[in-house]
């Protein structure tokens, strides 16, 4: 008996440990398969967490959301206001979701404290504070009447005063003395800001679309 046939294991022996082999590497297959099925769903997870801000905003740039239409008439009234002005401005200032910006604007209108501050103070508020800015309807009341403010200040130019309400007065009254010495009146063009050029343009459109969609809601009907 030669020595290869005298240590050579058993067939069947052979074929045990070939198939416990393939079992165990399916095993590890099926393990690998597992692991990465369960880390892609996790990542599913995270993505979609993270995208529901922007698809809630998404869906609000489809649509033309309306909320305390009530408010909104109330206060449009009594400042002798467009009620679909001053819905347009909430639009796109926060498409009715209040927030705080990077800015420190506060609320559905957007309002800086030390500006509703000197609001309070002009209208004669005493007990105003500015973590009222949150509630809604102070928001809207404060935000109506600096859109009235600043509409008695141009002359009951809507643009002007949109200009104003996002780029500051400083900045609008230099846009007016730049135009006026050239011998032309103050248009949207002579709005230097991009984003307050796009700012009050936006607010134009928006206006309409609410007297369009609104009418009833808004008083117009």
């Amino acid at each position: 008996m030669s020595p290869q046939t005298a240590t050579a294991p058993p067939r069947g022996d052979t074929q045990r440990r070939t198939t416990a082999k393939r079992q165990a590497a399916a095993r590890r297959r099926r393990r690998r398969r597992w692991l990465l099925g369960l880390v892609v769903a996790v990542v599913a997870v995270v993505v979609a967490v993270m995208a529901l801000p922007f698809a809630r905003e998404a869906v609000n740039d489809l649509g033309l959301p309306l909320d305390y239409q009530g408010v909104i008439r109330q206060q449009a009234a009594e400042k002798r206001l467009d009620p679909a002005l001053v819905a347009a401005v909430i639009y796109t200032e926060t498409k009715f979701d209040p927030r705080t910006s990077s800015a420190g604007a506060v609320g559905l209108m957007q309002i800086l404290p030390q500006t509703a501050e000197y609001l309070a103070h002009r209208s004669g508020a005493t007990t105003f504070r500015t973590s009222d800015l949150g509630t809604p309807e102070v928001n809207i009341a404060y935000g109506s009447y600096y859109l009235r403010y600043l509409l008695n200040e141009y002359h009951d130019s809507t643009v002007t005063a949109l200009a104003a309400y996002n780029g500051g007065e400083a900045n609008v009254d230099k846009w007016i003395a730049a135009a006026h010495a050239r011998g032309s009146r103050f248009a949207i063009d002579d709005i230097t800001f991009p984003e307050t050029r796009a700012y009050v343009q936006r607010v134009l459109q928006a206006r309409k679309d609410y007297r369009r969609k609104y009418a009833s809601q808004l008083g117009y009907g």
